[in-house]
C-alpha cells in the first residue's frame, strides 16, 4: 500500500472522531470558540480529505458569545446507528479554576450535510461526551467526570449512562466505569463492541490521558460488560510520544479506531508538530493516523507503536497539489467554507458579502468574547503568503480594520487601517502577546500616514517563526512595515493560559473594529493564502 505523510488534517483539527458508512469515511473534530461548529471532512480511502460541512449553524444549535478562549466546542463524536447519523458535542462555557461549565448535546441527521436537528441537552457532569450504539438498540452516553474537589482525582473517571431516543434524555443509573490509570486526567471516551477469538463479545474502552500537551496518551482497556469493570491494556498506551522527546508528531493522544471495508483497522489521533527551534506548535492539534491490528490476546496493537509514525500505509495515495496550490478566495458566493468567525451565530450582524465583496462591520475589539468582526481561515503551513485589498475610511483611533495573525485575545498581530484622533488616516501595527498576559497591546513601529483616501494593499509573510507585514497604496509596489515578529508565538504553547490550556492554533484574516459604537464598514474585494515551501520548515506534509 502507498505511504502517506503525518498529519491527514493539517492545521487545527484536534480530537478526531472518525466514522464510516459503507465505501465513505467521515472524521469530526473540534472547533472551540469558532463558528460555525464542528468540522466534518470526507474521504474515500483515508489518504484525500475534503472539509464537507459545519453542522452547528443555528442560534438553536449553538450560541458561544461570552465563551472564553480555547472553550466553545470540544471534542465532537460523530456515529451511525444504521438509520441515522448522531453528532454529541460539548460547549464549554468555563475552563480556568477549579470549575468547569461543560454543557453537553446531541443532535442528528438523516444526511451528514443536513440538517441536523436542534439539540438534546444530556448533562454536564464532564466534557468529552460519545454515543455508543449496542447491537441490542440501547444507545449509551459516556463521558469524563469532573470533580472540582480533586478526591481523589480532577478527572474522575469515565460516567456510563443509557441514552433513551424517544424521551431525549439520559435514564437509569449513572457508573462511572474507569478511572484510568496513573498517568491521570483520563478523558476522551469512546466505546466498542468486537467478538473474541472465543466468539464472546467485548467491550472496548479508548480514553485519552495525561493531558492534550506533550504527556499526552492513548489508553485502551476493555470488559466483558459494557458496565465493567474495564482491565487496562497490557502495554497501558497504545499511543503516545511522551517518551520520545524527538519524535516529529508530539502531543499524540485523543484517538478514534475505524475499520476499512476490507477488515483492516486504523486509529486517528491527534498531534502536533512543534518547530525545532522552540518546542512550539503553531499549527495547533492536528489530525494523524496509524496503522493497527488485532492480535490474538484480543487487544489491538498499533503497528510499530506506540510512538506515532510520521509515515503510514493507508489505502489511497494523497495528491497534495491542492494542498499546496495558491488559494485566491472570492465573496461572490458568499464567505468561502475555508472561513470561520468568532462565538456569534448572528453573523450578519458582523460581516455581509453583498456585491461581491466582503463587508465586516465594526462592532467590539478585537479579541472580544462576545460580538467582533473577525472572519479568517487555518494557517496549514509553517511558511505562507497573505495578502488583501482594503477600502476603509475611519474616523478616528477608534476605528481600524485591516489584516490579522490571529490565536487569541492575547496573542495576534494585527496590521489596522485606522487614524489618529485628527482624522489623519495612519497604518499601525498592534499585537498582544505573552510579555503583556494582561491583554495589553504592543506597538511594534511607530505609525505610518498614509492618505485618506484611496485603497491600501495589505499582506504579510510567514517563514517559520519570522513573520514580516507589508503594505502598498494604490499604484504601488508592496514594502515591509514594521520590524520581523515572532510567528512562533501564536501556538498552543503561548495561547495565554498555562500547559494543556490552550486548545486552537494559529489563523490569519481580516478584521474589523468600530469602539465608538457606529458601526463602521470595511470593504475587502479578496483574500489571497499563498502556500510557501521554505528550508525551515521539517516534517511539513
Amino acid at each position: 500500500m502507498p505511504q502517506l505523510t503525518n498529519p491527514i488534517l493539517p492545521g487545527f483539527n484536534p480530537d478526531p472522531s472518525i466514522l464510516r458508512v459503507g465505501e465513505d469515511y467521515y472524521i469530526a473534530t473540534s472547533t472551540f470558540e469558532w463558528f460555525p461548529g464542528v468540522q466534518i471532512h470526507h474521504s474515500r480511502d483515508l489518504a484525500n480529505w475534503t472539509l464537507l460541512t459545519r453542522p452547528l449553524t443555528r442560534k438553536t444549535q449553538l450560541d458561544m458569545r461570552g465563551d472564553p478562549d480555547s472553550c466553545g466546542v470540544w471534542a465532537p463524536c460523530l456515529s451511525h446507528d444504521g438509520e441515522k447519523f448522531w453528532l454529541v458535542y460539548t460547549d464549554v462555557k468555563r475552563k480556568d479554576g477549579s470549575f468547569k461549565d461543560a454543557h453537553n448535546y446531541i443532535v442528528w441527521a438523516d444526511n451528514i450535510e443536513g440538517p441536523w436537528s436542534d439539540p438534546v441537552y444530556t448533562n454536564s457532569s464532564g466534557f468529552d461526551p460519545s454515543l455508543f450504539h449496542d447491537d441490542d438498540g440501547k444507545k449509551w452516553f459516556v463521558n469524563m467526570l469532573w470533580d472540582h474537589r480533586r478526591r481523589p482525582l480532577l478527572f474522575a473517571g469515565i460516567a456510563l449512562q443509557q441514552f433513551d431516543p424517544v424521551a431525549g434524555k439520559l435514564v437509569g443509573p449513572v457508573t462511572n466505569i474507569y478511572q484510568g490509570t496513573d498517568l491521570e486526567l483520563v478523558e476522551g471516551p469512546h466505546l466498542y463492541k468486537r467478538n473474541g477469538k472465543d466468539g464472546q463479545p467485548w467491550y472496548y474502552l479508548l480514553t485519552a490521558e495525561g493531558g492534550t500537551g506533550y504527556d499526552h496518551a492513548v489508553t485502551f482497556a476493555r470488559s466483558r460488560t459494557i458496565e465493567g469493570p474495564y482491565q487496562t491494556h497490557p502495554d497501558k498506551h497504545i499511543v503516545t510520544a511522551k517518551d520520545a522527546p524527538l519524535n516529529p508528531l508530539q502531543r499524540a493522544g485523543h484517538g478514534d479506531l475505524v475499520d476499512t471495508p476490507d477488515g483492516k483497522t486504523y486509529l486517528v489521533h491527534l498531534s502536533g508538530r512543534p518547530t525545532t527551534q522552540k518546542r512550539r506548535c503553531v499549527l495547533g492539534r492536528e489530525t494523524s493516523i496509524q496503522e493497527a491490528y488485532w492480535g490474538d490476546d484480543d487487544w489491538i496493537h498499533v503497528k510499530h507503536g506506540p510512538v506515532p509514525s510520521l509515515h503510514v500505509e493507508v489505502p489511497g495515495t494523497r495528491d497534495d497539489t491542492a494542498y499546496w496550490a495558491e488559494q485566491r478566495y472570492s465573496f461572490a458566493q458568499g464567505l468561502p467554507l475555508d472561513f470561520q468567525w468568532l462565538r456569534t451565530p448572528e453573523p450578519e450582524r458582523i460581516f455581509t458579502t453583498d456585491g461581491g465583496k466582503l463587508q465586516l462591520i465594526g462592532r467590539e475589539s478585537i479579541g472580544s468574547w462576545f460580538e467582533q468582526a473577525l472572519v479568517a481561515r487555518r494557517q496549514t503551513h509553517f511558511s505562507y503568503d497573505a495578502e488583501t485589498v482594503i477600502d476603509f475610511t475611519p474616523t478616528d483611533e477608534r476605528t481600524m480594520a485591516g489584516l490579522t495573525a490571529y490565536y487569541s485575545r492575547f496573542n495576534f498581530f494585527y496590521l489596522a487601517v485606522t487614524a489618529h484622533s485628527d482624522g489623519q488616516r495612519e497604518l499601525l501595527i498592534m499585537s498582544s502577546e505573552m510579555s503583556h498576559p494582561d491583554g495589553r497591546l504592543n506597538f511594534p513601529a511607530a505609525p505610518v500616514q498614509i492618505p485618506n483616501a484611496g485603497k491600501v494593499r495589505l499582506a504579510l509573510t510567514v517563514r517559520g517563526p519570522e513573520l514580516q507585514f507589508f503594505y502598498a497604496l494604490e499604484g504601488q509596489d508592496l514594502q515591509p512595515i514594521g520590524p520581523v515578529l515572532d510567528a512562533s508565538l501564536l501556538s498552543d504553547e503561548c495561547g495565554g493560559h498555562a500547559e494543556h490550556g490552550s486548545f486552537t492554533g494559529a489563523f490569519v484574516g481580516l478584521a474589523a473594529q468600530d469602539l465608538n459604537g457606529t458601526a463602521s464598514t470595511a470593504e475587502f474585494e479578496h483574500f489571497i493564502y499563498r502556500p510557501v515551501h521554505h528550508h525551515t520548515d521539517r516534517y511539513e506534509v
